[in-house]
């Protein structure tokens, strides 16, 4: 046995031979859920109703997190369990048996074991997100821990679980928990009316919220995330898939199948997911949809590529400090990381990790663990992929396995919200994202964001309207334009209007900015990728129009990838319409040359290298491109975009 650096997980010796990208195997799987249940449970109150973990309670209190403890870690427990048919060597569903009858014999008491109730999601809602781990926990071990239970304590537990059906979830994700507790309650007999309509109404909202391309809005909005995989896919899928539901399985696989086309693309070549949306500190939960499309077969991958992604992401985390010295998984990305999180994250909050131990529902003669381990499609050819449904264009390098997220339609900002600056969330409201970085914090100054200044007020960017997005062979292109609304002043100034437009190529990114009806005396100012100015990652920005000279801004708070970073900056002073734009870059591949740095004293001759031509004509930017004098023509219309390229 070995032990992961920087964590009391041991596990076994790497398999290089069917494991020659991550040494990882499914014994790999089950030793790391092993050791970090074992870390949990020292935490466990006397009746083990709840695992108190340590560290600051999330904004739901103490007795709530303990319940997020025990649940997210029975989540894990019942995979690992059910995936090896019922063996149990270390005793864990004794202890949730245990636990269940200590938490449901007085819920609702303020005592050292009584689980809270479960109301409104405005009210006491986190119960009801646990209530899906605790059902699906149940419905995955049922032959070895619900069907031996006393029917006092089952009748007890239906009644706690209930409370989920009788509640307002909130309007996202959230109606697929007690879509989850009713599946439960009906697999084991005790469906009614009241379960039947629970389920109804989450896939009534589920069907609702699909934009197409394999990928939900999480809510009625535009907030497009990891949550596709880890919530709006899993549930009704895995639901479907424990009942033996072929049409149901057909119906959801068939869109988590699509989803996969363009989601298993946002790994990177070392493992990491994209560093993108709320909920991070769930971190190896991203591969959680592809391991369920890998246990049901709905996914266009092989299962050599699938373990790779998943083992990738599990292994990426482990060996960068996700799990301490304890054997708990701590709050943050790496390592603790207080920028990642959000109000809701408790002490147990990461153990949403569980969700990818989904995979060990494939025994070991499963294809997904007999077949060798393949590339994953990070690392094929470079590729640009867009995504017009969610706003996105992914692009990917092969040599340095770095993919980067354009954002061009995911802003969690909900249909009845306003717009307001102070509401600005770094994990949403970046024009780009990858999977070696991260965005810095709020109170610096903001990576990858366009921003206009007004009376010395500097914009944000909220609600992201989408202008198109498609892609070529070795190219892509997205578009979007939203409202700048500032913090300070008037909120937003009249006619002001921004349109963005980014095209991908290789390493490169075109980055396009038309900036309408903007007052006297306003300046605009571009950002580039956060990185840390001595890594191996590095950053360029270069103006090719409108642009005047670069220069570097310090980020003191740093990412959740560096402690020290800088960010490129463009400025310009802008009156009325104005069109500028920009040569972009991330990489860490050593062998790279940069001819589109900022802070390096550049010259003109060397941009030639990247870029023979820039026109602008009114709204229209041509762009002749020198490796191959393929040229990009970009068109502003009213309220349009088109984008050619050839």
């Amino acid at each position: 046995m070995t032990v992961s650096a920087g964590a009391r997980l041991a596990l076994p010796p790497e398999d290089r031979v069917s494991s020659p990208y991550t040494g990882y195997t499914r014994a790999h799987w089950e030793a790391a859920a092993d050791g970090m249940l074992d870390a949990a449970w020292r935490w466990a109150t006397p009746g083990g109703a709840r695992l108190d973990l340590p560290g600051p309670p999330s904004h739901s209190g103490v007795r709530s997190d303990g319940l997020e403890g025990y649940a997210r870690t029975f989540l894990a427990a019942g995979f690992r369990v059910a995936g090896a048919g019922g063996k149990d060597p270390n005793g864990l569903l004794e202890r949730y048996a245990d636990g269940l009858d200590a938490g449901t014999r007085t819920p609702g008491r303020d005592d050292a074991e009584s689980w809270p109730l479960i109301l409104d999601h405005h009210v006491q809602g986190q119960p009801m997100v646990e209530s899906a781990s605790v059902a699906l926990g149940l419905r995955l071990t049922r032959p070895w821990l619900w069907d031996r239970l006393a029917s006092d304590v089952q009748d007890r537990a239906e009644h706690w679980l209930r409370g989920a059906l009788r509640h307002v979830p909130a309007g996202n994700n959230w109606y697929l928990f007690p879509y989850t507790v009713a599946g439960f309650l009906e697999s084991v007999g005790r469906g009614d009316a009241e379960t039947a309509r629970a389920r109804e109404r989450a896939l009534e909202l589920l069907e609702g919220w699909y934009r197409g391309d394999g990928w939900y809005a999480d809510g009625d909005g535009r907030a497009f995330d990891h949550y596709n995989g880890w919530a709006l896919h899993l549930y009704p899928l895995l639901d479907a898939h424990l009942a033996g539901d072929d049409e149901e399985s057909a119906r959801h696989g068939a869109r988590l199948r699509e989803h996969l086309e363009s989601f298993s693309l946002m790994f990177g070549g070392d493992g990491a997911p994209l560093h993108f949306g709320r909920s991070l500190t769930y971190r190896f939960a991203a591969g959680a949809g592809v391991g369920l499309g890998a246990v049901t077969g709905h996914t266009p991958l092989t299962p050599g590529a699938s373990r790779r992604v998943v083992s990738g992401s599990l292994r990426y985390f482990l060996e960068r400090g996700a799990v301490g010295d304890d054997g708990l998984l701590s709050l943050g990305w790496h390592g603790p990381h207080a920028a990642t999180l959000q109000s809701y994250s408790g002490p147990a909050s990461p153990y949403w990790a569980s969700k990818a131990f989904v995979a060990l529902l494939a025994p070991a003669e499963h294809p997904l663990w007999a077949s060798p381990e393949e590339a994953a499609p990070s690392e094929g050819p470079d590729r640009v992929v867009s995504v017009p449904a969610a706003g996105f264009l992914v692009q990917s390098t092969r040599a340095d396995g770095v993919v980067r997220l354009h954002n061009h339609g995911s802003d969690h900002v909900r249909p009845d919200e306003g717009e307001s600056a102070a509401d600005e969330d770094p994990h949403y409201a970046r024009l780009a994202y990858s999977t070696v970085t991260g965005p810095t914090s709020a109170a610096n100054a903001a990576d990858n964001h366009l921003s206009v200044t007004v009376g010395g007020a500097r914009s944000a960017r909220r609600r992201i309207h989408p202008l198109g997005a498609g892609h070529g062979d070795g190219w892509g292109w997205a578009a979007s334009w939203h409202l700048p609304v500032f913090p300070a002043g008037p909120s937003t100034v009249p006619g002001l209007r921004v349109e963005s437009v980014t095209v991908a190529r290789g390493r490169h990114e075109l980055r396009v900015h038309r900036v309408l009806g903007a007052p006297d005396g306003a300046r605009a100012e571009l950002t580039g990728w956060a990185t840390d100015p001595g890594g191996a990652v590095r950053s360029r920005l270069r103006g090719l129009h409108g642009w005047g000279v670069p220069e570097d801004v310090r980020a003191p708070q740093g990412t959740a990838f560096a402690r020290r970073v800088t960010v490129p900056r463009l400025a310009a002073e802008v009156t009325g319409t104005v069109v500028l734009a920009a040569l972009a870059s991330l990489t860490a591949d050593p062998e790279a040359a940069l001819p589109d740095g900022a802070s390096d004293g550049t010259s003109d001759e060397e941009l030639d290298e990247v870029v023979d031509r820039v026109e602008v004509a009114g709204g229209t930017v041509e762009v002749r491109w020198a490796e191959d004098g393929a040229l990009t023509r970009i068109a502003f219309g009213r309220g349009t975009v088109t984008v050619d390229h050839g």
